[in-house]
């Protein structure tokens, strides 16, 4: 898996993620601080209100940032977002009201909607073949994964030595490290092929996000993670504070534990997608991780509940969450042509947060008027049905391209120009990129 990082482009855009991840992390948790600062026992309630203003801008941002990312040089891009979540971030030391921190959230929350699905778009143009893409995906993963271990970690050491406001600067500094990587780089750019409005732009990820069966069967697997993720990010705290009794360190070593599945799933998958298809494998994946919450909630119901009973079942939990999430960039780099990707990337990004609006609220308000057990079946049940929806709209016979001839066209014909004189090719499954009268499968 570390093999590609030989590839010099790929490396620097690969740690340009890790040094914004770590910043990201760092901001977390000084916000935590500053609510308190200035909030006190209301701190929660607006910590929750940032989380809200988070997922709206990836929701509603995403999408329209999408539509221009191809208009323009997309390291221009890149950068240019980089230094605005630095700016952004660098003003939140110096806020004196909740209403501040909520502007300068949406701000950096909409520039990071805007960042992220542009960069995951410009990973497949960087590393076309499908076996290294698939290891990207992973180190990607592991890197989400490592930066929830290691941030909360740093935060801790910092703290010690200095005021918590000193951690927005090591935010300033993650962004402004990460836009000088991409700077360091050539990247692709690719072009649309042909003039679109800003509205038809702006909502063509979603659409042909919504004409490919494998998408739809996509997002119905993200609200079964969203579900099971939900449970874990939203409650462990209340689980392990509340329900056990136990100290701040064994929240670190359960939520560690969620973390540690995530990464041995993360190291495994590359094997297992060279052997097996996604679809299997994903729905696989949501299995375990709605049949660990239903074996959760059951043995609380029949006997309480343990740390050791805890631990493993977020471990397993994290398995299972990671083998959904990871190759879901496979699925939308087949189902887009080069020019469409940022658009499906967002597309990606929106409908899946959109996921996790449904889910967070859910998870906050079962779990606080009805407990544990029903809190995790509840979300079981949301998770069924997108496992449920997953199996209907997801074909199994899904094909990855779909090939086609032209014997009838003209050697001249523009079409056959564009793929190197061949009658017979394939094109990713785009329902709305094909011609009427193409077999969509």
């Amino acid at each position: 898996m570390l093999s590609i990082l030989r590839d010099r482009t790929y490396r620097h855009l690969f740690l340009a993620q890790v040094v914004a991840l770590l910043g990201t992390g760092l901001a977390t948790v000084a916000l935590g601080l500053l609510a308190f600062d200035l909030a006190g026992d209301r701190a929660g309630l607006v910590l929750g209100t940032v989380f809200t203003i988070k997922m709206v801008a990836y929701v509603t941002v995403a999408p329209i940032a999408g539509a221009f990312a191809d208009r323009g040089p997309r390291r221009a891009m890149l950068v240019g977002l980089d230094i605005v979540r630095a700016g952004t971030a660098l003003a939140l030391p110096f806020v004196t009201d909740i209403w501040q921190v909520f502007v300068l959230i949406f701000l950096l929350q909409s520039a990071s909607a805007a960042f992220t699905p542009t960069f995951q778009a410009t990973i497949p143009d960087v590393l076309p073949q499908e076996e290294r893409y698939t290891r990207a995906l992973s180190l990607s993963r592991l890197a989400y994964d490592l930066e929830n271990i290691v941030s909360p970690v740093l935060a801790g050491l910092l703290l010690v030595l200095m005021s918590y406001n000193v951690l927005f600067l090591g935010t300033v500094l993650g962004f402004l490290a990460s836009a000088m990587l991409v700077v360091s780089v050539l990247l692709p750019s690719p072009q649309p092929t042909e003039p679109r409005g800003i509205y038809e732009r702006s909502t063509r990820g979603i659409r042909i996000y919504l004409a490919t069966p494998r998408l739809r069967g996509l997002l119905a697997l993200n609200l079964a993670a969203a579900a099971g993720g939900a449970m874990v990010l939203v409650n462990t705290v209340v689980l392990v504070r509340g329900e056990l009794g136990l100290g701040e360190s064994a929240l670190a070593w359960t939520m560690g534990a969620f973390g540690t599945g995530s990464m041995i799933a993360a190291f495994a998958l590359p094997r297992v997608l060279d052997r097996a298809s996604d679809r299997p494998v994903m729905l696989g994946g949501a299995i375990v991780l709605t049949t660990t919450l239903v074996l959760l909630g059951a043995t609380i119901l029949a006997s309480g509940l343990s740390w050791p009973l805890l631990i493993a079942a977020w471990l397993v939990a994290g398995i299972g969450y990671s083998t959904v999430l990871t190759p879901s960039g496979r699925l939308l780099r087949r189902s887009a042509h080069a020019e469409d990707r940022p658009a499906i990337f967002a597309a990606q990004f929106a409908l899946s947060h959109a996921c996790w609006l449904i889910t967070y609220p859910l998870a906050g308000l079962l779990m606080t008027y009805a407990g544990a057990s029903v809190a995790l079946f509840g979300l079981v049940a949301l998770a069924l049905f997108g496992i449920g929806a997953a199996l209907r709209l997801w074909p199994a016979g899904d094909p990855q391209t779909l090939p086609h001839g032209h014997d009838d066209l003209p050697p001249d014909h523009p079409h056959l120009a564009e793929h190197g004189g061949r009658r017979r090719h394939a094109h990713p499954v785009v329902i709305d990129r094909l011609h009427p009268e193409w077999p969509t499968g």
